[in-house]
């Protein structure tokens, strides 16, 4: 069987998602599938099973989604938020450095056999690997330099489906114009195109679905009306899509969106709960009118800090009669000093924090990868540590604060009812593995419904066929 590449006609046009949900189903056919995504660009992370490393939020929760241990083979190569014009680079779960853009593609082939190396082990154990590509494959300036795309798909000669996102407009344009821009061997491997993210009547796309296969040549694999999925966000841009109902809220609740905020996946709980309305602020003025504020996790813990000062929200992350939560690098902050000599994160050696608790954080080398269940203010939860920066309590309780380094808390349906009881003695709760479980076999099911999976199937069992490419290259 032939492993399946998902590429995107544009960024954000919907590769997670659609590489999640046929990771699923093929795996309810019966067929051992794993994710993969060679280099994901991303500070939204999770540490593997066995505390192997961290990989991308997709590649895991796809993974997590068909029973799969995670490791750190789903996702080799991480590049998270740097200083500057910098990256910090992650390999096979491990941080090694932060890289200028330059030296990163300057250094790009003694990256390649690390994504082959990876890919290779999994396809010893698995009959077929979905592979995400990285926003568009055919950036031209950059082909030589992509490995999520077109080196993996040349290199393991993957089939593969082209995503086009209706929704934002120039969708004939950017799947004629991505076809005809693949290298010629790639186009030979092209499945067909879904198109994504289709409101209305989906009668009114009859012609289109007939310009793309006539005239372009591509089979149209199905076309899939918009649904919100508030599950396994991989950026912030995907964050900011979420959908809710707030007609039963009876707790309003705000996140502030920092710069660098990162494992914001850590809200989808409070996301799906019926009686939380949850916003997303970033001025002190907002804060006014809300029961609770959260203080998420930052990959530039002083860089945010100080953006903090600049926009004013000194004096309300200070005020103890504010119900706060505080998540790792929010934790951090909460501290009266944050020490940084080996310049982990910041040239500056030290800052003030925001003294809602003693005591300083130190910030050390080696990075705290750790997962498990942990007894967090009375209750055992699940949950993860990705952090540098040392202090002598994981979690800590205030007047009016909780503070963790624990990242995916809000999943413990006891832990967030104790909070929220205390702000209002009316909140019941609700039972969010139920609710993620069912959340994710409707998407899937959804997509099922709306694409010809049996001809996928077929395609990536059969490499005989050959699509019916006379008319493609005519105009429209």
């Amino acid at each position: 069987m032939h492993s399946l590449s998902i590429f995107g006609t544009s960024s954000d046009a919907g590769k997670s998602t659609l590489s999640f949900a046929l990771t699923y189903l093929l795996h309810k056919e019966g067929i051992k599938v794993a994710p993969f995504k060679a280099q994901n660009v991303s500070n939204n992370s999770v540490v593997t099973d066995l505390n192997t490393g961290e990989i991308a939020i997709p590649q895991a929760f796809a993974a997590e989604a068909i029973g799969l241990q995670t490791t750190p083979l789903f996702n080799p190569i991480l590049l998270k938020s740097g200083s500057k014009n910098s990256a910090h680079l992650i390999i096979n779960g491990q941080s090694l450095q932060d890289t200028d853009v330059w030296s990163y593609y300057k250094n790009l082939d003694k990256l390649k056999p690390i994504v082959k190396k990876a890919f290779k082990s999994l396809q010893r154990e698995y009959e077929c690997i979905v592979a995400e590509g990285a926003g568009s494959p055919v950036e031209l300036n950059l082909m030589d330099k992509d490995l999520s795309n077109l080196y993996v798909a040349k290199k393991f000669n993957t089939k593969i489906i082209l995503v086009a996102d209706i929704e934002r407009g120039g969708v004939f344009a950017s799947i004629y114009g991505v076809y005809n821009l693949l290298p010629k061997k790639l186009r030979k491997n092209v499945i067909g195109v879904i198109v994504n993210k289709f409101r209305g009547d989906l009668r009114l796309f009859d012609k289109g679905v007939t310009i793309i296969e006539k005239e372009f040549g591509i089979k149209v694999l199905g076309v899939v009306p918009y649904l919100p999925f508030n599950l396994g966000f991989e950026d912030a841009a995907s964050l900011m899509g979420y959908k809710q109902d707030i007609s039963k809220a009876i707790i309003k609740v705000a996140v502030i969106k920092l710069p660098h905020i990162s494992n914001f996946t850590d809200f989808e709980p409070l996301v799906a709960d019926s009686e939380i309305e949850l916003n997303f602020i970033t001025t002190p003025s907002e804060a006014e009118h809300y029961d609770l504020l959260i203080l998420p996790g930052s990959k530039r813990v002083f860089d945010d800090l100080l953006w903090l000062r600049e926009q004013g929200f000194k004096k309300i992350l200070q005020d103890t009669n504010k119900k706060l939560f505080a998540i790792c690098g929010g934790y951090e902050m909460m501290f009266e000093r944050l020490i940084d000599k080996s310049g982990v994160e910041s040239q500056k050696e030290s800052l003030n924090g925001f003294s809602r608790l003693k005591g300083e954080v130190v910030f050390q080398t080696n990075k705290v990868l750790t997962k498990g269940c942990y007894n967090l203010f009375g209750t055992m939860c699940s949950g993860y540590e990705i952090h540098y920066g040392r202090t002598k309590k994981r979690a800590k309780k205030a007047k009016n604060f909780y503070g963790t380094f624990i990242h995916g808390i809000f999943e413990c349906d006891g832990l967030r009812e104790k909070i929220f009881k205390e702000i209002n003695p009316q909140y019941q709760g609700y039972n969010f593995k139920n609710y993620k479980q069912k959340a994710i076999a409707d998407f899937a099911k959804h997509i099922q419904e709306h694409i010809e999976l049996d001809y996928i199937l077929e395609r990536l069992n059969n490499d005989t066929h050959k699509p019916d490419n006379s008319t493609a290259g005519l105009p429209y």
